[in-house]
Protein backbone atom coordinates (compact mmCIF):
# COMPACT_ATOMS: atom_id res chain seq x y z
CA UNK A 1 0.00 0.00 0.00
CA UNK A 2 1.24 3.49 -0.88
CA UNK A 3 0.62 6.19 1.71
CA UNK A 4 -0.57 9.53 0.40
CA UNK A 5 2.32 12.02 0.40
CA UNK A 6 1.90 15.55 1.70
CA UNK A 7 2.50 18.50 -0.62
CA UNK A 8 5.70 19.28 1.31
CA UNK A 9 6.89 15.69 0.86
CA UNK A 10 6.17 15.86 -2.86
CA UNK A 11 8.08 19.13 -3.09
CA UNK A 12 11.08 17.65 -1.27
CA UNK A 13 11.06 14.63 -3.57
CA UNK A 14 11.10 16.83 -6.66
CA UNK A 15 13.93 18.96 -5.27
CA UNK A 16 15.96 15.92 -4.30
CA UNK A 17 15.50 14.08 -7.57
CA UNK A 18 14.83 16.64 -10.32
CA UNK A 19 13.16 15.05 -13.29
CA UNK A 20 13.91 17.62 -15.98
CA UNK A 21 16.87 16.80 -18.16
CA UNK A 22 17.87 19.05 -21.02
CA UNK A 23 17.51 16.92 -24.11
CA UNK A 24 20.23 17.32 -26.73
CA UNK A 25 19.01 19.45 -29.62
CA UNK A 26 19.29 16.58 -32.11
CA UNK A 27 17.28 14.26 -29.87
CA UNK A 28 14.63 16.88 -29.21
CA UNK A 29 14.25 17.71 -32.90
CA UNK A 30 13.96 13.99 -33.69
CA UNK A 31 11.17 13.66 -31.14
CA UNK A 32 9.39 16.69 -32.57
CA UNK A 33 9.63 15.21 -36.08
CA UNK A 34 8.28 11.87 -34.85
CA UNK A 35 5.42 13.58 -33.01
CA UNK A 36 4.44 15.53 -36.12
CA UNK A 37 4.58 12.38 -38.23
CA UNK A 38 2.42 10.41 -35.81
CA UNK A 39 -0.36 13.01 -35.60
CA UNK A 40 -0.30 14.57 -39.06
CA UNK A 41 -2.63 11.90 -40.43
CA UNK A 42 -4.89 11.52 -37.40
CA UNK A 43 -8.24 13.01 -38.29
CA UNK A 44 -10.05 11.55 -35.25
CA UNK A 45 -7.52 12.03 -32.45
CA UNK A 46 -10.01 11.25 -29.68
CA UNK A 47 -11.69 8.24 -31.37
CA UNK A 48 -11.74 5.18 -29.09
CA UNK A 49 -13.10 1.59 -29.27
CA UNK A 50 -16.78 0.95 -28.59
CA UNK A 51 -15.90 -0.97 -25.42
CA UNK A 52 -14.39 2.23 -24.04
CA UNK A 53 -17.76 3.94 -24.43
CA UNK A 54 -19.50 1.00 -22.70
CA UNK A 55 -17.12 1.41 -19.74
CA UNK A 56 -17.23 5.22 -19.67
CA UNK A 57 -21.02 5.41 -19.90
CA UNK A 58 -21.50 2.83 -17.17
CA UNK A 59 -18.78 3.89 -14.75
CA UNK A 60 -17.11 7.20 -15.61
CA UNK A 61 -20.32 9.06 -16.48
CA UNK A 62 -21.86 8.72 -12.97
CA UNK A 63 -18.61 10.00 -11.41
CA UNK A 64 -18.77 13.09 -13.63
CA UNK A 65 -22.52 13.61 -13.24
CA UNK A 66 -22.09 13.73 -9.46
CA UNK A 67 -20.41 17.10 -10.02
CA UNK A 68 -22.58 18.30 -12.92
CA UNK A 69 -20.59 17.08 -15.96
CA UNK A 70 -21.59 14.58 -18.65
CA UNK A 71 -18.27 13.96 -20.41
CA UNK A 72 -14.74 15.42 -20.50
CA UNK A 73 -15.53 18.12 -23.05
CA UNK A 74 -18.62 19.10 -21.06
CA UNK A 75 -16.36 19.41 -18.00
CA UNK A 76 -13.93 21.65 -19.90
CA UNK A 77 -16.68 23.84 -21.40
CA UNK A 78 -18.59 24.31 -18.13
CA UNK A 79 -15.38 25.01 -16.19
CA UNK A 80 -14.32 27.77 -18.60
CA UNK A 81 -17.87 29.12 -18.71
CA UNK A 82 -17.91 29.31 -14.90
CA UNK A 83 -14.75 31.44 -14.94
CA UNK A 84 -16.39 33.91 -17.32
CA UNK A 85 -19.72 34.09 -15.50
CA UNK A 86 -18.25 34.24 -11.96
CA UNK A 87 -16.00 37.16 -12.94
CA UNK A 88 -18.68 38.75 -15.18
CA UNK A 89 -16.24 38.97 -18.08
CA UNK A 90 -17.27 40.81 -21.25
CA UNK A 91 -14.55 39.44 -23.56
CA UNK A 92 -12.91 36.42 -21.93
CA UNK A 93 -9.62 35.26 -23.38
CA UNK A 94 -8.97 31.51 -23.30
CA UNK A 95 -6.17 29.37 -24.66
CA UNK A 96 -5.87 25.64 -25.34
CA UNK A 97 -2.39 24.11 -25.20
CA UNK A 98 -1.89 21.11 -27.48
CA UNK A 99 -5.12 21.50 -29.41
CA UNK A 100 -4.37 19.18 -32.33
CA UNK A 101 -7.14 19.46 -34.94
CA UNK A 102 -9.05 21.95 -32.73
CA UNK A 103 -12.16 19.80 -33.09
CA UNK A 104 -12.70 19.58 -29.31
CA UNK A 105 -12.14 23.33 -29.00
CA UNK A 106 -14.74 24.04 -31.69
CA UNK A 107 -17.29 21.89 -29.86
CA UNK A 108 -16.42 23.51 -26.53
CA UNK A 109 -16.74 26.99 -28.06
CA UNK A 110 -20.15 26.10 -29.51
CA UNK A 111 -21.34 24.81 -26.15
CA UNK A 112 -20.23 27.99 -24.39
CA UNK A 113 -21.87 30.18 -27.03
CA UNK A 114 -25.08 28.14 -26.83
CA UNK A 115 -24.98 28.73 -23.06
CA UNK A 116 -25.05 32.48 -23.67
CA UNK A 117 -21.36 33.42 -23.59
CA UNK A 118 -20.25 35.82 -26.33
CA UNK A 119 -17.20 37.93 -27.12
CA UNK A 120 -14.70 35.23 -26.16
CA UNK A 121 -11.77 33.71 -28.05
CA UNK A 122 -9.95 30.40 -27.70
CA UNK A 123 -6.40 30.43 -29.02
CA UNK A 124 -5.39 26.90 -30.04
CA UNK A 125 -1.68 26.18 -29.76
CA UNK A 126 -0.18 23.11 -31.41
CA UNK A 127 3.16 22.23 -32.96
CA UNK A 128 1.66 20.43 -35.95
CA UNK A 129 0.77 22.78 -38.86
CA UNK A 130 -1.24 20.09 -40.69
CA UNK A 131 -3.54 19.67 -37.70
CA UNK A 132 -3.91 23.43 -37.29
CA UNK A 133 -4.95 23.74 -40.94
CA UNK A 134 -7.70 21.23 -40.22
CA UNK A 135 -8.57 23.28 -37.13
CA UNK A 136 -8.97 26.42 -39.22
CA UNK A 137 -11.33 24.53 -41.52
CA UNK A 138 -13.31 23.07 -38.58
CA UNK A 139 -13.73 26.55 -37.09
CA UNK A 140 -14.89 28.05 -40.38
CA UNK A 141 -17.39 25.24 -41.03
CA UNK A 142 -18.85 25.65 -37.54
CA UNK A 143 -19.10 29.43 -37.79
CA UNK A 144 -16.35 29.78 -35.20
CA UNK A 145 -13.66 31.46 -37.25
CA UNK A 146 -12.32 34.38 -35.22
CA UNK A 147 -13.51 32.63 -32.05
CA UNK A 148 -11.33 29.50 -32.32
CA UNK A 149 -7.94 30.81 -33.43
CA UNK A 150 -5.22 28.25 -34.38
CA UNK A 151 -1.67 29.30 -33.48
CA UNK A 152 1.41 27.22 -34.26
CA UNK A 153 3.75 26.83 -31.31
CA UNK A 154 5.72 24.36 -29.21
CA UNK A 155 4.24 24.19 -25.72
CA UNK A 156 7.51 22.74 -24.44
CA UNK A 157 8.86 26.25 -25.05
CA UNK A 158 5.68 28.32 -24.81
CA UNK A 159 5.91 31.98 -23.84
CA UNK A 160 2.48 33.60 -23.40
CA UNK A 161 1.91 36.88 -25.18
CA UNK A 162 -1.14 37.75 -23.05
CA UNK A 163 -2.73 36.98 -19.73
CA UNK A 164 -5.68 34.57 -19.82
CA UNK A 165 -8.93 34.05 -17.99
CA UNK A 166 -8.80 30.33 -18.67
CA UNK A 167 -6.04 28.00 -19.83
CA UNK A 168 -7.01 24.54 -21.06
CA UNK A 169 -4.92 21.42 -21.61
CA UNK A 170 -6.98 18.52 -22.97
CA UNK A 171 -4.96 15.28 -23.11
CA UNK A 172 -1.80 17.24 -23.89
CA UNK A 173 0.25 17.47 -20.67
CA UNK A 174 1.47 13.89 -21.06
CA UNK A 175 3.23 15.05 -24.25
CA UNK A 176 5.25 17.76 -22.45
CA UNK A 177 8.93 17.29 -21.73
CA UNK A 178 9.53 20.63 -20.00
CA UNK A 179 6.65 20.45 -17.52
CA UNK A 180 8.25 22.73 -14.94
CA UNK A 181 8.70 25.49 -17.47
CA UNK A 182 5.21 25.09 -18.92
CA UNK A 183 3.58 25.19 -15.49
CA UNK A 184 5.59 28.30 -14.60
CA UNK A 185 4.34 30.00 -17.77
CA UNK A 186 0.74 28.93 -17.09
CA UNK A 187 0.95 30.17 -13.50
CA UNK A 188 2.28 33.56 -14.65
CA UNK A 189 -0.28 33.89 -17.47
CA UNK A 190 -3.40 33.26 -15.35
CA UNK A 191 -5.45 36.27 -14.37
CA UNK A 192 -6.10 36.42 -10.58
CA UNK A 193 -9.62 35.05 -11.18
CA UNK A 194 -8.36 32.65 -13.87
CA UNK A 195 -8.39 28.87 -13.87
CA UNK A 196 -6.22 26.18 -15.40
CA UNK A 197 -8.53 23.39 -16.61
CA UNK A 198 -7.14 20.03 -17.63
CA UNK A 199 -8.06 16.43 -18.45
CA UNK A 200 -5.14 14.04 -18.81
CA UNK A 201 -3.27 10.78 -18.21
CA UNK A 202 -1.14 10.73 -15.06
CA UNK A 203 0.10 7.15 -14.78
CA UNK A 204 3.62 5.86 -15.22
CA UNK A 205 5.84 7.40 -17.92
CA UNK A 206 5.30 5.93 -21.37
CA UNK A 207 1.84 4.75 -20.19
CA UNK A 208 3.45 1.70 -18.61
CA UNK A 209 1.87 -0.07 -15.62
CA UNK A 210 3.58 0.28 -12.26
CA UNK A 211 4.62 -3.18 -10.87
CA UNK A 212 1.69 -3.47 -8.45
CA UNK A 213 -0.81 -2.82 -11.27
CA UNK A 214 1.07 -4.88 -13.85
CA UNK A 215 0.73 -7.99 -11.69
CA UNK A 216 -3.06 -7.66 -11.66
CA UNK A 217 -3.28 -6.84 -15.37
CA UNK A 218 -1.39 -10.08 -16.07
CA UNK A 219 -3.99 -12.01 -14.04
CA UNK A 220 -6.81 -10.69 -16.24
CA UNK A 221 -4.70 -11.08 -19.39
CA UNK A 222 -4.64 -14.83 -18.98
CA UNK A 223 -8.45 -14.86 -18.77
CA UNK A 224 -8.88 -13.21 -22.19
CA UNK A 225 -9.56 -15.25 -25.32
CA UNK A 226 -6.33 -15.76 -27.21
CA UNK A 227 -7.30 -13.64 -30.27
CA UNK A 228 -7.98 -10.69 -27.94
CA UNK A 229 -4.27 -10.56 -27.07
CA UNK A 230 -3.26 -9.36 -30.51
CA UNK A 231 -1.98 -5.78 -30.40
CA UNK A 232 -3.73 -4.02 -33.27
CA UNK A 233 -1.52 -0.93 -33.15
CA UNK A 234 1.84 -2.68 -32.95
CA UNK A 235 0.64 -5.73 -34.95
CA UNK A 236 1.97 -8.42 -32.65
CA UNK A 237 0.60 -11.17 -30.44
CA UNK A 238 1.15 -10.65 -26.70
CA UNK A 239 0.81 -13.95 -24.82
CA UNK A 240 1.49 -11.91 -21.68
CA UNK A 241 0.85 -8.21 -21.51
CA UNK A 242 4.01 -6.40 -22.63
CA UNK A 243 4.67 -3.35 -20.50
CA UNK A 244 5.77 -1.24 -23.45
CA UNK A 245 7.26 2.23 -22.91
CA UNK A 246 5.67 4.32 -25.68
CA UNK A 247 7.70 7.42 -24.79
CA UNK A 248 10.83 6.10 -26.54
CA UNK A 249 9.75 7.92 -29.72
CA UNK A 250 8.02 11.28 -29.81
CA UNK A 251 6.56 12.63 -26.59
CA UNK A 252 3.77 10.15 -25.80
CA UNK A 253 3.56 9.85 -22.00
CA UNK A 254 7.07 11.25 -21.73
CA UNK A 255 6.60 12.57 -18.17
CA UNK A 256 3.09 11.51 -17.25
CA UNK A 257 4.04 10.44 -13.72
CA UNK A 258 5.37 13.92 -12.89
CA UNK A 259 2.17 15.80 -13.75
CA UNK A 260 0.36 15.30 -10.43
CA UNK A 261 3.31 16.06 -8.11
CA UNK A 262 4.14 19.23 -10.03
CA UNK A 263 0.52 20.41 -10.10
CA UNK A 264 0.29 19.92 -6.33
CA UNK A 265 3.50 21.82 -5.83
CA UNK A 266 2.59 24.80 -8.04
CA UNK A 267 -1.20 25.22 -8.07
CA UNK A 268 -4.24 25.07 -5.85
CA UNK A 269 -6.83 22.40 -6.70
CA UNK A 270 -10.45 23.58 -6.90
CA UNK A 271 -11.83 20.35 -8.38
CA UNK A 272 -10.31 16.93 -8.96
CA UNK A 273 -11.53 13.61 -10.38
CA UNK A 274 -9.11 10.68 -10.37
CA UNK A 275 -10.12 7.41 -12.04
CA UNK A 276 -9.02 4.33 -14.00
CA UNK A 277 -5.90 2.17 -14.02
CA UNK A 278 -6.18 -1.59 -14.57
CA UNK A 279 -8.92 -1.19 -17.16
CA UNK A 280 -6.77 0.99 -19.46
CA UNK A 281 -5.15 -1.73 -21.64
CA UNK A 282 -8.48 -3.47 -22.21
CA UNK A 283 -10.35 -0.42 -23.54
CA UNK A 284 -7.61 1.35 -25.48
CA UNK A 285 -6.86 1.31 -29.21
CA UNK A 286 -4.39 -1.58 -29.07
CA UNK A 287 -6.76 -4.22 -27.68
CA UNK A 288 -10.13 -2.59 -27.06
CA UNK A 289 -11.44 -3.15 -30.59
CA UNK A 290 -11.48 -6.92 -29.92
CA UNK A 291 -14.23 -6.50 -27.32
CA UNK A 292 -17.87 -6.54 -28.36
CA UNK A 293 -19.86 -4.11 -26.17
CA UNK A 294 -22.98 -6.17 -26.88
CA UNK A 295 -21.31 -9.43 -25.83
CA UNK A 296 -22.27 -10.76 -22.38
CA UNK A 297 -18.80 -12.18 -21.65
CA UNK A 298 -17.08 -9.03 -22.86
CA UNK A 299 -19.16 -6.71 -20.71
CA UNK A 300 -18.81 -8.96 -17.67
CA UNK A 301 -15.03 -9.03 -18.12
CA UNK A 302 -14.81 -5.21 -18.23
CA UNK A 303 -17.17 -5.00 -15.23
CA UNK A 304 -14.86 -7.27 -13.22
CA UNK A 305 -11.75 -5.31 -14.18
CA UNK A 306 -13.41 -2.04 -13.18
CA UNK A 307 -14.56 -3.46 -9.84
CA UNK A 308 -11.02 -4.62 -9.09
CA UNK A 309 -9.75 -1.20 -10.13
CA UNK A 310 -11.98 0.56 -7.61
CA UNK A 311 -11.20 -1.92 -4.81
CA UNK A 312 -7.44 -1.63 -5.29
CA UNK A 313 -7.51 2.17 -5.54
CA UNK A 314 -9.67 2.59 -2.45
CA UNK A 315 -7.29 0.32 -0.55
CA UNK A 316 -4.38 2.50 -1.69
CA UNK A 317 -2.58 -0.36 -3.46
CA UNK A 318 -2.75 1.31 -6.88
CA UNK A 319 -3.31 4.90 -8.02
CA UNK A 320 -5.52 6.47 -10.71
CA UNK A 321 -3.97 6.94 -14.14
CA UNK A 322 -6.46 9.61 -15.32
CA UNK A 323 -7.60 12.92 -13.91
CA UNK A 324 -9.76 15.95 -14.55
CA UNK A 325 -8.89 19.06 -12.60
CA UNK A 326 -9.62 22.75 -12.18
CA UNK A 327 -6.70 24.66 -10.68
CA UNK A 328 -5.95 28.18 -9.56
CA UNK A 329 -2.66 30.03 -9.22
CA UNK A 330 -3.12 29.84 -5.43
CA UNK A 331 -5.29 27.79 -3.09
CA UNK A 332 -8.75 29.37 -3.01
CA UNK A 333 -10.61 26.94 -0.78
CA UNK A 334 -11.28 23.23 -0.26
CA UNK A 335 -10.97 20.96 -3.26
CA UNK A 336 -14.08 19.16 -4.48
CA UNK A 337 -13.27 15.48 -5.14
CA UNK A 338 -14.50 11.92 -4.81
CA UNK A 339 -14.40 10.60 -1.26
CA UNK A 340 -11.02 8.97 -0.71
CA UNK A 341 -9.65 10.35 -3.99
CA UNK A 342 -8.07 13.66 -3.03
CA UNK A 343 -5.27 14.92 -5.31
CA UNK A 344 -2.69 14.09 -2.63
CA UNK A 345 -4.07 10.56 -2.22
CA UNK A 346 -3.81 9.92 -5.96
CA UNK A 347 -0.08 10.55 -6.31
CA UNK A 348 2.04 7.46 -7.02
CA UNK A 349 5.54 8.42 -5.88
CA UNK A 350 8.23 6.47 -7.80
Amino acid sequence: MFKSPTIKAISRLLQREPQVRQAPDADYLARVAQEQLIFAGQIEVHALPEIFHYWSNRYLLPMQQEHGFNHPEDFLAKSLLKVATDADLRAPRFISLGSGNCDAEVRIAKQMRDSGLNGFTIECVDINPTMLERGLQHAAEAGMDGVVVPVQGDFNRWRPQHSYDGIMANQSLHHVLELEDLFSQIHAALEPHGRFVTSDMVGRNGHQRWPEALEIVQEFWQQMPHPYRYNLQLQRMEESFLNWDCSVEGFEGVRAQDIMPLLLERFGFCYFLGYGNLVDPFIDRSFGHHFNPDGVWDRHFIDRVHARDEDEMRAGRIKPTHMQAVLSASQVGPCLHREGFSPEACVRVP
